[in-house]
């Protein structure tokens, strides 16, 4: 998809610590973390959520 060199990489790297410094960085990674973990697990329930019902209906029947 992208073709990203190591080069490539570590010029976006230095201009991220450049523009947000070394101090608020592990700040944007713990809430980009956060929000991916969330994402994961309402994902999952939503994916629950169908089989649940699928089996009362058929316990129904």
């Amino acid at each position: 998809m992208f073709n990203l060199g190591v080069q490539e990489l570590v010029l976006i790297a230095v201009i991220i610590l450049l523009i947000f410094g070394g101090r608020k960085i592990p700040e944007l990674m713990r809430g980009l973390g956060q929000g991916i973990r969330e994402f994961k697990k309402a994902s999952n329930i939503e994916q629950d959520s169908p089989t649940q019902n699928n089996s009362k209906q058929e316990k129904t029947e």
